[in-house]
């Protein structure tokens, strides 16, 4: 039994790219399991101040995520991080600054499109894009790449820690560009912070996975990595095609074709440049390959996930804002992808451990 699980962890390995594309069109095609993901939840969590969190069985998967990252990491590199601070601060100005820099471009090219009705969704479909923290999934890319995952894992923390004030800065800053019900919609949405939901399902988690390297010793941890990234990947697989049985279905059955390729060269314009800078800072700064790799990541896969559930909840009005995050977490898996197979797949890229 156990041989071929291995073979089957080592298929899912070699042909990882496939089955990110996979999960997208199972999404599309057959959304009724990951409906079922999205829709299945345990109760919820009352916070002190009263906000409360959907235990759902998708936060589980994505709190699973980020707890086999938190056990993944290097303590070395851990400790390297807080003593050489600066590229952790770099990489969180950029985060937000890059996609809110790129919106402001979109929105300034795209005056002479046909709809302007698409082109605010567009924007507004950004703004939550740009808004969100890092990605829990880039820590199961950098896990798999071998780059520095306690710098990947100090920007999802960290990033989830200040977004209180990143995400409602995000959201204003693409408000005052939008016009008439999006720009209030995205104003009003500012000052609905998604804390809770965020401490519960990627900071606490986290914390909880690096504690552990203080209770057991470093040869069971060691024991444990290349379970966790078998488990990883199965989990990134699964909770993308939970996203995407959201809206796809819809896009399938009744395509627009000419928004469908704007989205599609926008975010992917977008990605593209968070990974080149992700690269050029690295460059700068005369950074290891594991640091860079965790930057690029990290620069160019945001939390989606979290900016799926804002826009359902408070834009229901306007579904269509779903579709560049919905484009952006497939373009963002596929470049990653592509990254992977182009760059590091050959193995030289080794960690600082």
């Amino acid at each position: 039994m156990k041989t071929y699980t291995n073979k089957l962890t080592h298929f899912i390995h070699k042909h990882f790219f496939y089955f990110i594309i996979g999960s997208y069109i199972a999404g599309g095609l057959f959304p009724r399991f990951g409906l079922f993901i999205r829709d299945t939840h345990f109760g919820t969590f009352t916070f002190f101040d009263g906000s409360k969190v959907k235990l759902s069985l998708a936060l589980i998967m994505l709190s699973i995520l980020l707890f086999n990252a938190g056990l993944g990491i290097i303590k070395s590199e851990l400790t390297n991080l807080f003593k050489q601070p600066k590229l952790l601060l770099v990489g969180l100005v950029a985060n937000l600054s890059i996609p809110i820099v790129f919106t402001v471009f979109i929105s300034i090219t795209m005056t002479l499109w046909h709809n302007p009705d698409e082109v605010q969704n567009i924007l507004v479909g950004l703004a939550l894009i740009a808004s969100m923290p890092i990605a829990a999934s880039s820590t199961a890319w950098v896990q798999k790449t071998n780059g520095n995952l306690a710098l990947s894992l100090g920007l999802v923390i960290f990033s989830t820690m200040f977004s209180p004030i990143t995400t409602p800065l995000g959201l204003h800053s693409i408000g005052f560009i939008t016009v008439g019900d999006y720009s209030e919609k995205l104003h009003a949405l500012a000052g609905e912070g998604t804390g809770a939901f965020l401490f519960i399902s990627v900071l606490l988690p986290s914390l909880l996975g690096i504690g552990l390297h203080f209770v057991f010793k470093p040869s069971v941890i060691i024991k444990t990595k290349e379970p966790i990234k078998d488990i990883n990947l199965v989990n990134l697989i699964l909770l993308n095609y939970a996203n995407a049985s959201v809206a796809l279905p819809q896009v399938f059955t009744h395509p627009d074709w000419d928004f469908l390729l704007v989205i599609g060269i926008i975010t992917c314009g977008l990605c593209i440049f968070a990974f080149f800078s992700g690269n050029l800072i690295a460059r700068v700064f005369k950074s290891s390959e594991s640091e860079k790799v965790s930057l690029m990541f990290g620069l160019a896969m945001n939390n989606n996930g979290t900016g799926l559930v804002l826009a359902s909840l408070s834009l229901a009005g306007h579904p269509s804002v779903m579709l560049p995050i919905i484009f952006y977490n497939l373009i963002q898996h596929m470049i990653a992808g592509i990254a992977e197979k182009r760059f590091y797949s050959t193995g030289k890229n080794t960690t600082s451990d």
